[in-house]
């Protein structure tokens, strides 16, 4: 029940923030990348890489995987990959990440209950993984633009269908910017901001006019 006396200046807990939150990169590979038809390849790459920038910026957990990288699909995308050198990645046989052991005792390890997942396809290899945690009890985020389905209809009603089981649609910027929330944060100011000028379109280059303009420590 609502009361006003309760009212104060303090977050939501459903707010992402760098001690609650697992990130979840799934099949960003050439064969899936060969079939993905609902938006631009290269829009897709561009957020995926911001995304694993903003994990890596705010120490977030990250696990990566695959699917039959050696007998189909290829290699993680070498962009994420270099995001994080050296970090194991996982690869399945399943279509659903979240039937096998290796990447559901990744998940556990880090203690954390929301996931921020994206990777191709949204219909497939999103949805099973999205469905089965939900189910478990976890709380995740499909990071749209940083998936793709094989026509934009499926991605779409990917989105649908994982929204109407509970899970929160959102874009990598979004994620970005929730984990940093407050400009006063200076320890991920600059990361944050070199991140969106490198992968943020026209927000990005308005950061770099704002910083010639205003000086180095615009915000926003």
């Amino acid at each position: 029940m609502f009361n006003v006396a309760n009212v104060k200046a303090a977050a939501s807990p459903d707010l992402l923030t760098p001690d609650n939150a697992v990130m979840l990169f799934v099949d960003h590979q050439p064969q899936m990348f060969f079939g993905t038809g609902s938006g631009d390849r290269t829009a897709i790459v561009n957020a995926t890489v911001g995304l694993a920038k903003a994990a890596k910026a705010f120490n977030v957990p990250t696990v990566l995987t695959t699917v039959a990288a050696e007998s189909f699909s290829g290699p993680i995308l070498p962009q994420l990959a270099e995001v994080f050198p050296g970090q194991e990645i996982i690869d399945r046989t399943t279509m659903n990440a979240w039937e096998d052991n290796a990447v559901v005792e990744a998940i556990r390890a880090t203690g954390r209950r929301k996931i921020i997942i994206s990777g191709l396809w949204t219909e497939v290899c999103i949805v099973l993984p999205v469905l089965s945690a939900l189910g478990q009890g976890y709380e995740v985020y499909v990071v749209a633009d940083a998936s793709g389905g094989i026509s934009p209809e499926a991605h779409e009603h990917a989105i649908q269908r994982m929204t109407g089981a509970g899970a929160v649609p959102v874009t990598w910027i979004q994620v970005l910017l929730e984990l940093q929330r407050d400009w006063a944060r200076t320890e991920t100011y600059l990361p944050v901001m070199d991140i969106v000028k490198e992968h943020g379109g026209a927000y990005g280059l308005g950061v770099v006019y704002a910083q010639s303009v205003i000086g180095a420590h615009a915000a926003g």
